[in-house]
Parts: C-alpha cells; sequence; structure tokens
C-alpha cells in the first residue's frame, strides 16, 4: 500500500513538472531554430537572439522595464519592511489592523487596483500619465503588501526584547533599529524585494491603465506583439523568455546555493563551539 501511495506521489509529481516546464523548454528550442511559428521545426540559427539584443524598441523595453521594476521594487522594500516592524511593536488592535489592511492589495485583484489608482490619480488629482507618477505608485502599491508578508515573518522569529535591550545599553532608537532590529530582517527583507521585482516584471494590468503612451513593460509589449503582424518581433519575444528563464534558474541556484552553505558553516560553528 505505501509503495502504491509513493509511485502515485511520483506520478503527480512529474505530471505537474511536465505541464509546469514542458511549455518553456518547448519555447527555448523554438529561440534557437528559424521557425516563424511553433510547430515549424526548421534548422539552428540564433537570429531571434540578435533580433532581441539589436532592435532599439526591444532594448529600450527591457531597460525601461528592468528600471521601474527595480526602482519600484526599493520603494517597495522600504515601506512594507517599515509597515512591518510598525505592525510587530505596535498594540495589539493597531497591529492587528495593520495586517488586516495589508492583506486587501494582496487578495484584490490586479485589474482594480490599476483602475483604481488610474481614477485616483489621474482624473481626481489630475496626475499626468507622462510624469510616471501613476504607473510607479501602482507598481510600489501592487509590491509593498507583499515585501510586508515576507518580512513579518522574520520579525515573528526575533527575540523582541533584543531591541528593548539594546536601548536599556544606551542605544538610540534609530541606531537600535538600524544595528540591531534590521539585521535579523536581512533574510526576509532579501526575499520581499527579489518577490517585489518579479510581481512588477509580471504586471500587466496596472500598467495598462498607468504607464505613459509612448512606455511599454515586458508584459504590455507582448500583448501589443502578438496583435501585429511582424513576425521577427514575435519569435525574438520567444529568445526573451528563454533569457528570463535562464536568469531566474541562475538566481534560484545561487540562492539555493548560498544558503546551503552558509547553513553548513552555521552547524560547523556550532559543532566546534560545543566541542570547546
Amino acid at each position: 500500500m505505501r509503495k502504491r501511495r509513493a509511485f502515485g506521489k511520483w506520478i503527480f509529481l512529474v505530471l505537474m513538472l511536465v505541464v509546469l516546464y514542458l511549455p518553456i523548454l518547448i519555447l527555448a528550442v523554438y529561440s534557437f531554430t528559424d521557425a516563424t511559428q511553433i510547430g515549424q521545426i526548421r534548422g539552428f540559427s540564433l537570429q531571434n537572439y540578435v533580433t532581441l539584443f539589436t532592435t532599439e524598441s526591444l532594448r529600450n523595453m527591457i531597460g525601461g522595464t528592468l528600471l521601474l521594476a527595480f526602482g519600484s521594487a526599493a520603494i517597495a522594500t522600504v515601506l512594507g519592511t517599515t509597515g512591518a516592524i510598525g505592525a510587530f511593536y505596535s498594540k495589539g488592535r493597531v497591529g492587528r489592523a495593520i495586517s488586516t489592511m495589508n492583506q486587501v492589495p494582496v487578495v484584490n485583484a490586479d485589474v482594480v487596483t490599476g483602475f483604481s489608482i488610474c481614477i485616483l490619480l489621474v482624473v481626481a488629482f489630475h496626475i499626468s500619465k507622462d510624469t510616471y507618477i501613476p504607473l510607479v505608485i501602482g507598481h510600489v502599491t501592487l509590491c509593498a503588501p507583499f515585501v510586508f508578508l515576507s518580512v513579518m515573518p522574520k520579525i515573528r522569529q526575533m527575540d523582541p526584547s533584543l531591541y528593548e535591550a539594546a536601548l536599556d545599553l544606551g542605544a538610540t532608537p534609530a541606531k537600535a533599529l538600524r544595528q540591531v532590529v534590521i539585521p535579523q530582517l536581512v533574510p526576509g527583507i532579501v526575499s520581499g524585494f527579489g518577490l517585489a521585482v518579479t510581481l512588477s516584471l509580471d504586471d500587466y494590468f496596472i500598467a495598462t491603465y498607468t504607464k505613459p503612451a509612448t512606455f511599454d513593460t515586458i508584459s504590455t509589449y507582448v500583448v501589443n506583439a502578438t496583435k501585429g503582424a511582424q513576425t521577427t518581433i514575435k519569435t525574438a519575444l520567444w529568445a526573451l523568455s528563454t533569457v528570463i528563464f535562464a536568469v531566474v534558474i541562475l538566481v534560484v541556484a545561487g540562492m539555493n546555493y548560498h544558503t546551503a552553505r552558509a547553513d553548513r558553516a552555521r552547524e560547523k560553528a556550532e559543532k566546534e563551539g560545543r566541542a570547546e
């Protein structure tokens, strides 16, 4: 019976991996061919990658998207971390209220968030989309709650008396926060920043409602390109998808390697401490 259950788990795992990764692998294979559509395998070619990195509109789109993602993620990380620290050290009702309000943007549909921000900033406050302010605020609003959720578990794992002990030893609140609390939260902050970058890169609806007419993110550019008739641009997007997937794999592998190395170093230090 146990063998059947184990076999069933492996079958389920394999099926899920196939569903998740097979389409990406197929796209990656076709990005190295001169095929104009999926289903027609032709000879090996790097033309899609040449087009990706030599077409000015594609380069500008990628650069603008990365700048928006990292810029809005940095702002969201500061706000989300500050909110998590404030909620943790606030009184019971205030902390619960902050955590509850943070849940609303998380569960709310992106299309509602984007449209609401557009109505508030562009229609009510008359802020022009050409200033990029609605776009940045929209992405910060999207990302900050997820940073909050990434940092909060690390705060709860931390001994709350550390901050008070630092104050008792003469540290100012700012110094205690900077030198005692923040270092304990670095893994959660880094994780939240990475998640914020991913969310910004993946967003479509908020960017659609808040971006300037002359600016495109990767998601909006892909949607518009698939509706057009420029075959070379469409196939170049296969190469873009492959590059993004490869970068994600390298980043995840690097983070796992760094975490495993840190765990081994900590275990080694603990063993040496016990031996002494």
